[in-house]
């Protein structure tokens, strides 16, 4: 209404009517709250979907999701918050930390995204697309230049509360260096989480180095044997990660990791610069989308290129 050519009249207008609302119910009407309460109508149209998540989220949430620009960043946000209960500042630190950005789901096509999260709102199971991260920030576990990864794991199990926050909510922790016995050999497995929404096992390896292709048949293998021996009925099918310092996607993708339950995600041990990572992962949304746009025409490489053109990944 408010928009256009009467932009102009909802300046003048918007002071005008703060004036009386104020006089008459307080301060919470200022002219700058009924701008946002203008922009919180354009921004959540549908009145069902706000009477949901008004059952948990507060003004204050409102205020942190509504600078977004993207609407699917903003329902992802708001959604989420309501699932897992996040408080204001909770709610903030994901934003800060470019949360949607890092989960498998941003990279999917905007159809995709949309149909998830409606399928979440709709009381439906979370996927493994909306729970795993890349890259996850451990810069809270103050590891020292030159760390071992026996220090990354000990650092994970001394900080495992911040841990469990950066993984995000439904993790439980279950063991660590599991024992896993095959044959006359014994093989040790490096964190073991179950996650409640998911309904399944996870199994993480932690890794100093660029993921390599031989850390899928390692995985695999454990994977294999929880299958096998603690997957409890009821239970979904059990998940790898792969945490490693750095990875190569062309590697990555090639692999078909996800048509066997894994899932690779390399982890920063420091902070980095946010401005760097936020263009880094739009730029690694962006192609994702290209390519997935592209693959039933088998021009994922030209996708790469047209991306490489333009590098500002707008």
């Amino acid at each position: 209404m408010l928009r256009g050519q009467r932009a102009g009249y909802g300046e003048e207008i918007l002071p005008t009517l703060s004036a009386k609302l104020v006089r008459d119910y307080g301060q919470g009407f200022s002219a700058r709250n009924l701008a946002r309460m203008v922009k919180f109508a354009e921004a959540f149209p549908d009145e069902a979907i706000v009477a949901t998540l008004s059952q948990q989220l507060t003004w204050s949430h409102f205020i942190e999701i509504l600078p977004l620009r993207q609407p699917l960043e903003r329902e992802y946000y708001a959604e989420l918050c309501r699932v897992e209960r996040w408080s204001v500042r909770t709610l903030r630190e994901r934003i800060a930390s470019q949360l949607y950005l890092r989960t498998a789901i941003a990279k999917q096509p905007e159809e995709v995204v949309r149909a998830e999260i409606s399928q979440l709102r709709a009381g439906g199971q979370m996927t493994p697309d909306m729970v795993f991260r890349d890259p996850y920030m451990l810069e809270f576990l103050g590891l020292p230049h030159g760390y071992s990864e026996r220090d990354l794991e000990t650092a994970i199990l001394r900080e495992m509360e911040h841990f469990l926050l950066e993984l995000g909510a439904g993790f439980a922790f279950v063991a660590r260096q599991k024992r896993i016995s095959v044959g006359a050999d014994d093989f040790y497995l490096d964190l073991l989480f179950y996650h409640r929404h998911l309904r399944r096992l996870v199994a993480v390896e932690l890794k100093l180095e660029k993921f390599q292709p031989a850390h899928k048949g390692q995985m695999e293998f454990y994977l294999r044997w929880l299958e096998q021996h603690e997957r409890a009925p009821g239970e979904e099918a059990p998940i790898g990660l792969i945490l490693c310092a750095s990875k190569d996607a062309e590697q990555v993708e090639l692999m078909d990791l996800e048509a066997s339950n894994i899932r690779v995600a390399e982890y920063l041990a420091h902070i980095p610069d946010m401005q760097v990572l936020q263009q880094r992962l739009h730029r690694a949304v962006q192609l994702a989308r290209i390519e997935a746009a592209c693959a039933g025409q088998g021009d994922a490489r030209g996708a790469q290129g047209q991306l490489v053109r333009d590098p500002s990944g707008q």
